[in-house]
């Protein structure tokens, strides 16, 4: 009876409902390979309808390259260092002046090619004042050693984070105008300066001389809790939502682009609130006139698991300590560059694991 009784229990598909089955695992399976190979588009489309509309575009005319004075720098590279380098592509790392790993292991790494893809590049690093005395003397030996410093005369720290990044802005259009682009970086972002002049180059952006490129955020509502350090008074910003913008981990700005933030940044009566540095560029953006482009190949949301070929793919990776910088970016370039087809499913594989909160510990693969 227990036999007879197991062989009524057992379902019986037939040949129809067995080809059913297998047409349904089928679709589950060719909508779950879909999905991995353009969740990247997936986003980039689901963020462009979100994306606000621009009521004031082309009413906005920028001042011309500020004007910089001998004490508004306390240290920089030699003048003419864009002049000899002539660089495409210049990137800004802000970077805290006790962050020497930091600096060392992005000097060790990405920030110390000059060519890439044909283009000259270069990397720069952006202080402040630190707060004590021997700091400022190995901040002194590191800028005579490396000749990459850019200090500004601003306390380092959290609040005066906007002012470092109209520092930077500022050194940039007065010492280095003919580069035709700046990427703004964090110095705990694993950066790739080729992905970027490779996303530079395709058909989308070119043309686009106002381009103000990185992760978009959306509808982001300001903080009106005192205790958090994002918090942000209505007397700085009354609006309910932040016009949207690229996340501060890392931004690129066309030449255009940047002479218009900064000139809107200049006239802004917010420049010296605590509004977050990225925020303010967003809102400086919009009243040029200037909407943000999203990129799905920047990170700036949740941390990214290590997938070689996605790593690979990403212009920027957020949350990546020294040491993590020099493995991952020996692992993806010691091994060759990753067919088409595996770097798409792996930026999807990622993609989903930062969803799901896996985060990447060093040496961590999904």
């Amino acid at each position: 009876m227990a036999g007879r009784g197991f062989w009524i229990s057992t379902p019986r598909f037939g040949k129809r409902g067995s080809r059913l089955l297998w047409l349904f695992c089928a679709g589950i399976g060719g909508i779950a390979l879909f999905t991995l190979l353009f969740v990247d588009v997936i986003e980039s489309w689901i963020t462009s309808i979100g994306m606000s509309s621009l009521s004031n575009s082309g009413h906005f005319v920028p001042q011309n390259a500020p004007f910089v004075k001998p004490d508004d720098f306390l240290l920089m590279p030699s003048p003419l260092v864009c002049q000899r380098a002539k660089p495409y592509l210049i990137t800004m790392v802000v970077s805290s002046p006790a962050h020497h790993k930091a600096r060392q292991a992005i000097r060790s790494t990405w920030g110390g090619e000059t060519i890439v893809n044909g283009l000259r590049v270069l990397t720069l690093f952006v202080v402040g004042l630190p707060p004590d005395r021997a700091l400022s003397k190995l901040l002194v030996a590191e800028a005579k050693e490396k000749g990459d410093l850019v200090q500004g005369r601003f306390l380092d720290t959290y609040s005066n984070l906007t002012l470092k990044t109209l520092a930077l802005q500022r050194w940039v259009l007065h010492f280095c105008p003919q580069a035709q682009f700046l990427a703004k970086v964090d110095d705990d972002v694993l950066f790739n300066p080729s992905g970027l002049l490779t996303l530079l180059h395709k058909s989308h952006h070119q043309g686009q001389t106002d381009l103000y490129l990185g992760r978009v955020h959306l509808h982001v509502a300001p903080i009106r809790d005192p205790s958090s350090k994002h918090f942000t008074p209505t007397s700085a910003y009354k609006s309910t939502v932040f016009p949207d913008y690229c996340s501060g981990t890392a931004y690129v700005l066309s030449h255009s682009a940047l002479l218009k933030v900064y000139s809107a940044a200049s006239m802004s009566p917010l420049a010296e609130t605590h509004l977050p540095e990225d925020i303010f560029v967003g809102i400086c953006a919009r009243t040029a006139g200037i909407k943000p482009t999203h990129s799905q190949l920047f990170s700036g949301g949740p941390s990214i698991p290590y997938v070689r070929c996605c790593y690979q793919a990403m212009v920027s990776v957020h949350h990546v300590a020294p040491t993590g910088m020099l493995r991952y970016w020996s692992d993806t370039h010691s091994l060759g560059q990753c067919p088409w087809w595996r770097m798409k499913a792996s930026l999807g594989m990622c993609k989903i694991g930062a969803l799901l909160g896996k985060g990447h510990g060093l040496g961590k693969e999904i």
